[in-house]
């Protein structure tokens, strides 16, 4: 089983597909080498993993064994359906303000079972468990579709990760804002009562 790391206290959560191979050997999310790519997009932002926080769709690889070796393949929505009952309560405990969706079957998941990948990318929606939620390109996707003369969509997870890191960083400090005037009210009210009382005290 393979349930997430970083930063529980962090305003971001990155919420992928489910573990490959290499995540479910070491019991960690993206290890292999499309989460040494999200590393190194992380990294670009000046961020690593004690920034932020990792989990997946899937806390369990899903694979095709028809050939005799396991393949990996997207979750079916039954997987997906019986592991909200461990990435629900997860999410729930971390509050992050925002969620970046990295892959379609997240996506799916967490913004519009019917969402497009390719069109929808680096938006703003509405989420359930975050203030809101962006997807961005799946690293293995990225992988498969660079060349010498294309990134394979590298740029984009790069840009996806500053916006939606960007926007945690504004909610985290607007959230941190409205706390400190709710002191400075309960502060001001008290000493505003603490006057009151000395005005009709007989001494």
């Amino acid at each position: 089983m393979v349930f997430g790391e970083g930063n529980p206290r962090s305003p971001l959560v990155l919420v992928g597909e489910g573990p490959g191979d290499t995540e479910d050997a070491t019991g960690r999310p993206f290890v292999g080498r499309a989460g040494q790519l999200l590393d190194k997009a992380l990294l670009v932002n000046g961020l690593t993993r004690e920034h932020v926080y990792i989990c997946n769709t899937l806390k369990c690889r899903a694979a095709d064994w028809s050939t005799g070796k396991p393949v990996n393949r997207a979750p079916s929505p039954d997987e997906v359906s019986a592991c909200r009952q461990w990435l629900v309560p997860q999410l729930e405990l971390i509050k992050p303000k925002v969620i970046l969706c990295v892959g379609a079957p997240s996506a799916k998941n967490l913004i519009n079972k019917n969402f497009q990948i390719t069109k929808e990318r680096g938006k703003y929606f509405p989420c359930e468990f975050a203030k809101c939620c962006i997807a961005t390109l799946h690293p293995a996707y990225i992988l498969r579709n660079q060349s010498a003369s294309n990134d394979g969509g590298y740029s984009l997870l790069v840009g996806d990760i500053a916006k939606a890191w960007a926007a945690a960083q504004r909610l985290e400090a607007e959230e941190r804002g409205e706390r400190r005037e709710e002191r400075g009210s309960e502060a001001l009210s008290h000493a505003a009562t603490d006057q009151l009382d000395q005005e009709k005290a007989p001494f």
